[in-house]
């Protein structure tokens, strides 16, 4: 069985799939996630923690994302690894930043 990334991880920044997968199988360029279905153990944990549903069995998936099946078979072994979760967006660390200095300022 295959397990695929379609469409929906398009932009998509979270990364639980790459931190529960326990094999390393997931690639990456600056658009999404690609899975390498030659290292894939088809351990399913990646798919009910993608916050985006964006990852399907191959039996699973509907007919509209078939094509996926061929993208992630050829940019997930031309792509670098993805092996840790992202960093926070910015603006969650700018937020907590200023909540940081409010609190030490006493500002409000």
């Amino acid at each position: 069985m295959t397990t695929i990334v379609t469409d929906n991880c398009l932009r998509c920044r979270f990364t639980d799939c790459v931190t529960v997968c326990p094999v390393s199988c997931f690639h990456g360029d600056d658009e999404m996630l690609y899975i390498d279905n030659n290292v894939c153990i088809d351990c399913g944990a990646c798919i009910p923690v993608c916050p985006v549903h964006a990852i399907y069995e191959e039996t699973d998936i509907p007919d509209d994302k078939k094509k996926w099946i061929e993208i992630n078979a050829e940019r997930a072994p031309v792509s670098p690894k993805s092996r840790i979760r992202s960093p926070r967006p910015r603006s969650a660390r700018k937020n907590w930043a200023s909540r940081r200095v409010r609190r030490k300022t006493g500002a409000e």
